[in-house]
């Protein structure tokens, strides 16, 4: 669970870093750019422990689709909730789909 959580907030910090600024597209590039960074730099103090955490139970594949999943659930409610962007019966299906390759990667074979 450890491993879940870390990987949640760096997909959050994650997601702000490399979307939020498309908010503010009056502020200068080289200040978005900056400000990404910083942002970034927070991410990476939770997604680096998440892995090493996670890779005691989870092989790298499993942990890279673990952080598709979350990255995916967290920017459909930032895309919904701060750019106020719709949330289309399309991306869901496509959702749905990768989902479907969740199964089969995780699936004991």
């Amino acid at each position: 669970m450890t491993t879940i959580l870390l990987l949640t907030l760096s997909n959050i910090f994650m997601t702000f870093a490399w979307y939020g600024h498309l908010k503010y597209r009056d502020v200068p590039l080289f200040k978005v750019i900056v400000i990404s960074w910083l942002i970034a730099f927070a991410e990476y103090c939770f997604q680096v422990p998440a892995n090493r955490i996670g890779s005691y139970e989870f092989t790298t594949a499993q942990l890279k689709t673990i952080q598709e999943v979350i990255t995916l659930t967290v920017f459909s409610v930032f895309s919904v909730l701060y750019l106020r962007e719709p949330l289309k019966w399309n991306y869901l299906v496509g959702f749905v789909m990768i989902i479907g390759a969740v199964a089969v990667i995780f699936k004991k074979w």
